[in-house]
């Protein structure tokens, strides 16, 4: 990454490595030249550290790996290196994995290639490990862990075990395999990932805590209006992006769902205040009347749209409402300190990232409505040159509220007379009957 980036210096730099918590502390397991002597075989390294028994002992270890992801794959490709499970008599690493190969693991799940793809990842990893060590013995699973599988995952299966690896993507799954160890008292090496940030623990039976002693500290967010108008980090953008999917391909999918199909759904909005009513029912005659493609064609036109709105719009009314040399009442520039003073996008369509979010947008939003898209670029321009975007002209005396503060002070004010017009245009689901949509869920990988 240096090498190819030039960002991070030095180049060139000496990295010092130890781990001396890992040799024996007690005297009669001092290593001795004997112990340690080279035997001819790919151990020969680890050996001369920690010695041929504890070699074998490594042989012989019976592991449980739940989650054949990207940390799954990085363990067992170390757990091959090692010499993990390798031996005839009794060594044997179970791993399990309910997920199928996507494209999208192909980037950082290195044990998996293009021909993988739909392929169950732990039979695939399995056989990856098996590549790199042909003495490992692996059984792999496609079950998830929990109640429904303690059958399989019984008394016998833990009792046997001499250590869990979890590989996890989240918390309770965790929380329960965590559970499972501390009552069988198997020791337990937890991992993630967020990010750019990694975490790892080490949790034996009767020495350190266990993973569910202490909870990670809440996540306190960002703020709305930072991430809306003022957005002015890396993190902000992402958090945007990914609300922006949730408000886009699943939520309103799942709302029309639960009208459509669930008898006391109605009965549930109601109880909300009027604002939160009102609020799902607006995005519920969005997504039925308002908003609702009936071919390919539209959902590009949709895109495009939304485009507009976001890109050009809305940073348009934004800058009628701050201009670049606006100054507070304090006599402060507005655009200043974290504020970054944005600027519109004009859409083009030989623009080769505006033409990706067209795409990708345009699909997503067509497969909320079961509607066969394509994504063929020549025919999707086509369609976009014949797109009338209307005329924006920003507006005086929209309010844009600065800070949470401000937008809690006014959330109180809703339109009653809107209110009532959604109650009454929705109180017949039957309208709208035949009609599925199909939310989905944002998948990182």
């Amino acid at each position: 990454m240096k090498a190819c980036t030039g960002k991070f210096t030095p180049l060139r730099q000496w990295l010092y490595f130890d781990a001396l918590e890992c040799l024996p502390l007690e005297t009669n397991d001092i290593l001795n030249e004997e112990t340690c002597a080279p035997r001819g075989c790919r151990y020969d390294g680890q050996i001369a550290v920690f010695g041929a028994d504890f070699q074998k002992k490594l042989g012989k270890q019976k592991y449980f790996l739940v989650g054949a992801g990207a940390i799954g794959c990085e363990l067992l490709k170390n757990f091959a290196m090692i010499g993990l499970a390798t031996k005839e008599d009794g060594g044997c690493i179970t791993v399990t994995d309910m997920d199928s190969i996507e494209r999208s693991n192909l980037n950082r799940q290195f044990l998996f290639r293009d021909r993988d793809v739909s392929k169950p990842k732990s039979d695939t990893a399995a056989r990856a490990a098996k590549q790199m060590n042909p003495h490992i013995h692996i059984v792999a699973h496609q079950n998830r862990v929990g109640e429904e599988t303690e059958h399989i995952y019984n008394d016998e299966f833990f009792t046997e075990l001499d250590g869990v690896a979890n590989a996890l993507d989240n918390v309770e799954a965790r929380m329960y395999m965590d559970g499972r160890c501390v009552f069988y008292g198997k020791p337990l090496l937890e991992s993630g990932t967020l990010g750019t940030k990694g975490n790892t623990q080490v949790i034996l039976p009767f020495l350190t805590e266990s993973y569910g002693t202490n909870r990670d500290p809440m996540d306190m967010g960002f703020p709305v209006c930072t991430l809306k108008h003022f957005p002015n980090a890396i993190e902000h953008t992402l958090q945007w992006a990914r609300d922006e999917f949730e408000g886009l391909f699943k939520q309103p999918a799942m709302c029309v769902e639960q009208y459509l199909w669930d008898n006391n759904f109605k009965e549930r909005i109601l109880q909300q205040s009027d604002l939160q009513t009102l609020n799902t029912l607006e995005t519920i005659y969005n997504t039925l009347v308002t908003d609702r493609p009936t071919s390919w064609a539209d959902c590009v036109r949709w895109a495009r749209n939304h485009f507009q709105i976001l890109y050009q719009n809305n940073i348009r009314q934004l800058l009628h409402n701050f201009p670049p040399n606006h100054v507070t009442s304090s006599g402060v520039q507005f655009w200043s300190g974290p504020k970054r003073c944005p600027k519109p996008l004009d859409f083009d369509a030989n623009n080769i990232l505006h033409l990706d979010y067209i795409v990708a947008t345009a699909k997503l939003f067509a497969e909320t409505y079961g509607i066969q898209w394509d994504t063929d670029r020549a025919s999707i321009i086509t369609i976009l040159s014949e797109v009338k975007v209307s005329k924006f002209t920003p507006r005086s005396g929209v309010k844009i509220h600065v800070d949470d503060k401000e937008m809690q002070d006014d959330a109180e004010s809703m339109d009653e007379d809107r209110l009532q017009e959604l109650k009454t245009k929705l109180s017949d689901a039957s309208v709208f009957q035949g009609i599925h949509m199909h939310p989905i869920d944002f998948e990182k990988d």
